[in-house]
C-alpha cells in the first residue's frame, strides 16, 4: 500500500460542515485492493488482539463489535485504515469517531477521512495506521503502546494547555470564531474589528503594569500590607548575611522564593535550620538573584480566583504525596497512585502522574528517605514542595465554603493588583473564617492563574471559571465577528467579490477582500498572487482594521484545506461550468457542484445564499441549502424567477436594460446597465450577470438601492482595479482587450461581447491550459475559431505534465471544427505572440489576448502605448 498525499482540513468542507477537522489520505491499495480482510488468514484475530478496544467500533453494523463483523464479512483495507487511525488517536486520549472511506473514480485507490483534534496528532496517526495495517496482514510484530505515547507526546507537545483550552471551548459553545496565532497558547476570538486575544489567561485586556507588579512579589507584598491585607513578615535579601538578619528577626520557620520566580519554581518551605535555608537559598538564587524569606504560616495551600474583579471559584491544593500503608515501598506507593484512571500523561486527565524528580529526591532527602523506604501506615509522605497540578497535586473545590469577608478581600486585592484575572495563593487553616481571625495570609498574587483545578477538581464540584472570561472579553450586546460575504464559482468571481467590495466600502466600512490577483484591506494590495484560498481568508479576517469582509473562495483552497471561516452571512454562487474537471477526483459538474455548495452550506441559517437561476447545476442544488435563498437572471421571464415572482420571494433581474430588485411582483430599479462602466455600456453580458450577483448581495445585506446604484456608476474597470477582466487599451488605429478567460464558458463570454464589438479585422491570442481535460481544450480552439478572423496560438508558462504539440494540436482540432477559414500561426512566447500581434494590427483591429499571465501582458501594452504617446508628442 502507497499513501500518495495527506491533507489536513481545518475548515468546512467538501466531507462534513460541522466537522472542520479531518485529516484526508488518499492510498493506493496497490495489491491489497485484490484481498479484502476475509480473504487474509488470521487477520481477524490479529487486529482483535492488538487493538482489542476496536470491538466498541459499531460501524454500518449499528451494534458492538460490527466493525469486527465487517472485518469477517470482508472489507477493504482503507475502511480498516480509517477506523485504526481513529482508535490510535482515541486511546491517546483524543476521542475522534467520525470517519469516511471513498473509492475514487482510479481503481484500487481510496480517499480515507477522519477526524482529529490535534492536526500533528492526525497526520502521524495516519501514517501509522497504514503501518500497523501492513504488520497485520504481513503478521508481524507492532508495538502499539509505542505508538500510543509517541502520540501523546505529539499531543502534549501541540496542543493548548487546558486553561487555554477551556476559553476556546466555552468560545465555541457560543459560536464564536477562534484561530490560533502561531503555536504556542495564542488565540483570536472573533473577526476583524471585534476580535479579542488572549494567551493562557492573559487576556487583552490586561494590565502590562498590573502583571509586572503581580511579578514582583516584594512590591505586590508591600501594596496588599498597605491596604490592611494580611501577608507574611519576612524581607527581600541577596546573600547569606541577609538571610541570617532576617531569620534573627522573624524566627524559624520560614519560606525561601526567588522575587521573579512563577509555579513554585527555586521556592523552599518550612525551613527550620540554617543548613537547609543556605541551601534553600542557592535553590532559590538559580531563578532570580534577589530572594523573598517569609515567615513560613501554617495551614492549607488555597487558590483563589477572581475573573473581571469577581471571585469565581476557589480550591485547596494538596502537593503531589503517597499515603504508606506499612507494606509498600514510595516507589510502589507511586506506582500505585499513577494506576489511578484519573491520572494522565501531562494535561490528558483530571491528575497529572507523578514524575520522580530532584524536587522529590530532596524532600526525601529532608526525610532520611529514598524510594525504597517503607513508610508506616497512615503517614503522609509529600513528594514535591508545591501544589502544582502539573506536578501531580490534587485540588478540592471549596468555592461556596469562603466567608464573606474574605470574597470582598479577594476582590480587593485584584483590584488593588489591577488585573482581570487573578489568582490569589493563600496560606490558612481554612477559608471558612476571615482570614484575619484565623492568622492566615496571602501567600502571591498570580497573573495568568491556572484553570485547571476549577475545571476538574479531584473533590468537589467543578466550575465553569471560562464562562466569565468570555463574558468580560464579550458582554451581553457586543459583536463577535463581522459581516462576511463569501463569493464562489466558475467564472466571475473575482469581478462580484470586487464589485460587492467597492459597494460595501462606499457604504463607510473599511473593507478587506481577497481575489484570485491578491488580499485587500480598502484598495491596497497586502499581498500578489491566487489569494482565493483559506490562508487568505484568514489573512482578512485576522486584520484588526477590517470591518467588513469579501472572500473570493475558489474550489482549490476548499480541496486542499476547507474554508478560511466557520460561517459567512452571504454566500454567492456565480455559476457552475466545466474548468479544472479531471483534477483532484472532480471530474464531472456534480462532482464540482459538491465542491462550491461548501460555501452555501457556510451560510447561516438566517443568512442568505445567491444563486444564478441561468445556470442548471446551481439551481439543482437549491432544496438542499438550510439559509435563505434569494436568485439572479438575465431573463425576467426564467421558470425560477416567475415561480420566486409568484411566491413573493427576492430575486435580481435584467429587465429593458435595467438591473432590477423584485420583490414578488414589486419591481426596486437600481439603474440603467449601461450607466454601470463595468458593463461596457451594457455591451458585456457576462458583466451584466456579475453586476446581478453583487448587487442582489448588497440589497439583501441591507444597503440601500441609491447606495447600491451610485457604488456602481462609480466602479471603473481598470488594469489596476479588475485586472484581466475585460481590459481594454485604446492605440490609434487598433484596440487590444486583454481577459483572463480560460475555459470554454470564458471563451463564450468573450464570442457573446465581440458580437458587439465592429473591428476590420478580430486577432486572437489563445493558448490551451494543460491541465484540463482535452475536450475542453478543443471546445476553447473551436470558440475561438468562431470568433477570431486570425488565431495566434502561444503556450501557457506552465504545461503540467503535456507537451506543447499535445496541447496546440488539441487547439487545432478545435479550429478546424468550427467551421470557418480561419487562418492561424504558432508563437510560443505570449510577449512575442502580443507583439507580433500589434505589429501587424492595421486600421480598426481588435486583438484579443486570452492571457493566464495577466500582469505581463498589461505590462507590455501599456508600454506600447506609453511609446506612442511619446512618438505623438515628437511628432506635434
Amino acid at each position: 500500500m502507497k499513501i500518495e498525499k495527506i491533507q489536513a482540513l481545518r475548515g468546512p468542507n467538501i466531507w462534513s460542515i460541522r466537522r472542520k477537522k479531518l485529516i484526508q489520505m488518499r492510498l493506493d491499495l496497490e495489491e491489497m485492493e485484490n484481498y479484502p480482510t476475509n480473504k487474509i488468514d488470521g487477520f481477524r484475530e490479529r487486529i482483535q488482539k492488538l487493538i482489542p478496544s476496536l470491538i466498541t467500533h459499531r460501524c454500518s453494523e449499528g451494534v458492538e463489535g460490527g466493525f469486527f463483523h465487517r472485518i469477517e464479512t470482508g472489507t477493504w483495507m482503507g475502511h480498516v485504515i480509517e477506523h485504526i487511525a481513529l482508535e490510535i488517536q482515541t486511546l491517546a486520549g483524543m476521542d475522534v469517531g467520525f470517519g469516511r472511506t471513498r473509492e475514487t473514480k482510479s481503481p484500487g485507490i481510496y480517499n480515507v477521512v477522519f477526524n482529529y483534534i490535534e492536526e500533528n496528532a492526525g497526520i502521524y496517526a495516519a501514517e501509522e495506521a497504514v503501518k500497523i495495517a501492513q504488520a497485520l496482514i504481513d503478521d508481524q510484530e507492532y508495538d502499539i503502546q509505542a505508538c500510543i505515547h509517541k502520540l501523546k507526546e505529539i499531543r502534549e507537545r501541540v496542543r493548548l494547555g487546558p486553561s487555554t483550552g477551556s476559553i476556546v471551548e466555552e468560545a465555541v459553545s457560543r459560536r464564536i470564531p477562534w484561530i490560533r496565532l502561531g503555536t504556542n497558547s495564542l488565540v483570536q476570538l472573533g473577526y476583524g474589528v471585534n476580535q479579542q486575544r488572549f494567551q493562557a489567561t492573559i487576556t487583552g485586556k490586561t494590565s502590562s503594569i498590573a502583571v509586572d507588579i503581580a511579578c514582583n512579589k516584594e512590591l505586590t507584598k508591600k501594596m496588599l500590607h498597605d491596604a490592611a491585607i494580611p501577608v507574611p513578615i519576612g524581607d527581600l535579601i541577596i546573600d547569606e548575611e541577609g538571610l541570617n538578619d532576617v531569620i534573627r528577626r522573624i524566627g524559624y520557620p520560614i519560606v525561601l522564593k526567588p522575587l521573579d520566580g512563577n509555579h513554585g519554581k527555586g521556592s523552599s518551605i518550612n525551613v527550620n535550620d540554617w543548613e537547609a535555608a543556605k541551601i534553600g537559598l542557592e535553590h532559590a538564587q538559580k531563578y532570580s538573584r534577589k530572594v523573598i524569606v517569609e515567615k513560613y504560616i501554617t495551614g492549607y495551600d488555597f487558590r483563589v480566583l477572581v475573573i473581571n474583579n469577581k471571585m469565581v471559584a476557589a480550591a485547596r491544593r494538596v502537593p503531589a504525596h503517597v499515603v504508606g500503608d506499612g507494606e509498600m515501598t514510595i516507589q510502589q506507593l507511586i506506582d500505585k497512585e499513577n494506576s489511578d484512571p484519573r491520572r494522565g500523561y501531562g494535561h490528558e486527565n483530571v491528575l497529572t502522574e507523578i514524575e520522580v524528580d530532584k524536587d522529590t529526591m530532596e524532600l526525601l532527602e529532608k526525610l532520611h528517605y529514598t524510594l525504597e523506604t517503607v513508610p508506616q501506615k497512615g503517614e503522609i509522605v509529600y513528594l514535591k514542595s508545591t501544589a502544582n497540578l502539573s506536578t501531580g497535586g490534587t485540588s478540592i473545590d471549596v468555592t461556596d465554603m469562603v466567608h464573606p469577608e474574605n470574597i470582598t478581600m479577594a476582590e480587593r486585592v485584584s483590584k488593588i493588583i489591577g488585573l482581570d484575572v487573578c489568582g490569589i495563593d493563600i496560606m490558612a487553616e481554612n477559608l471558612t473564617q476571615p482570614l484575619k481571625e484565623s492568622g492566615a495570609a496571602i501567600i502571591e498574587v498570580n497573573a495568568a492563574p491556572g484553570f485547571r483545578m476549577h475545571l476538574a477538581p479531584s473533590e468537589g464540584l467543578p466550575r465553569n471559571v471560562a464562562a466569565p472570561v468570555v463574558d468580560m472579553l464579550y458582554p451581553p450586546g457586543k459583536p463577535y465577528t463581522i459581516p462576511i460575504i463569501a463569493v464562489t464559482g466558475t467564472n466571475g468571481k473575482t469581478t462580484t467579490t470586487r464589485l460587492i467590495s467597492h459597494i460595501v466600502k462606499s457604504n463607510g466600512y473599511r473593507v478587506g477582500f481577497t481575489t484570485s490577483d491578491g488580499i485587500y484591506i480598502q484598495n491596497t494590495m497586502l499581498t500578489k498572487g491566487d489569494t482565493t484560498g483559506p490562508l487568505s481568508a484568514e489573512f482578512v479576517l485576522k486584520d484588526p482594521t477590517v470591518e467588513f469582509a469579501v472572500l473570493e473562495t475558489a474550489r482549490g483552497g476548499i480541496l486542499r484545506s476547507g474554508l478560511g471561516f466557520s460561517q459567512c452571512d452571504i454566500g454567492v454562487l456565480t455559476n457552475i461550468e466545466e474548468d479544472h474537471l479531471g483534477l483532484n477526483d472532480i471530474h464531472n459538474l456534480k462532482d464540482l457542484t459538491k465542491v462550491k455548495r461548501v460555501v452555501l452550506d457556510s451560510v447561516k441559517k438566517n443568512g442568505w445564499s445567491v444563486l444564478n437561476a441561468d445556470n442548471e447545476y446551481s439551481m439543482k442544488i437549491m432544496n438542499d441549502i438550510d439559509s435563505n435563498i434569494a436568485i439572479f437572471s438575465m431573463d425576467e421571464n426564467n421558470p425560477h424567477i416567475v415561480k420566486f415572482a409568484k411566491e413573493g420571494r427576492i430575486t435580481c433581474i435584467y429587465e429593458e436594460g435595467f438591473v432590477t430588485i423584485k420583490k414578488g411582483d414589486w419591481k426596486i430599479r437600481i439603474g440603467k446597465a449601461k450607466d454601470f462602466p463595468i458593463t461596457m455600456e451594457g455591451k458585456a453580458r457576462f458583466m451584466i450577470e456579475n453586476v446581478l450577483a453583487a448587487s442582489l448581495a448588497s440589497y439583501l445585506y441591507g444597503f440601500g438601492i441609491e447606495d447600491i446604484s451610485n457604488s456602481l456608476r462609480t466602479f471603473i474597470p481598470s488594469a489596476q482595479l479588475t485586472p484581466g477582466r475585460l481590459n481594454i487599451f485604446k492605440f490609434k488605429s487598433f484596440k487590444v482587450l486583454i481577459d483572463f478567460a480560460h475555459n470554454p464558458s470564458g471563451y463564450e463570454a468573450i464570442e457573446d461581447y465581440l458580437k458587439n464589438v465592429e473591428a476590420t479585422k478580430k486577432i486572437g491570442i489563445i493558448s490551451g491550459v494543460g491541465d484540463r481535460r482535452d475536450s475542453d481544450i478543443r471546445e476553447c480552439g473551436k470558440i475561438a475559431g468562431r470568433m477570431f478572423d486570425y488565431i495566434i496560438i502561444r503556450n501557457e508558462k506552465h504545461l503540467r505534465g503535456r507537451t506543447e504539440e499535445e496541447i496546440n494540436g488539441l487547439i487545432i482540432d478545435g479550429i478546424n471544427e468550427a467551421g470557418r477559414d480561419v487562418s492561424y500561426e504558432i508563437i510560443p512566447k505570449e510577449i512575442e505572440a502580443l507583439k507580433h500581434a500589434m505589429g501587424m494590427a492595421e486600421d480598426g483591429t481588435f486583438i484579443t489576448a486570452l492571457s493566464d499571465v495577466i500582469s505581463n501582458a498589461i505590462d507590455l501594452v501599456q508600454e506600447y502605448q506609453a511609446r506612442e504617446i511619446l512618438e505623438d508628442d515628437k511628432n506635434s
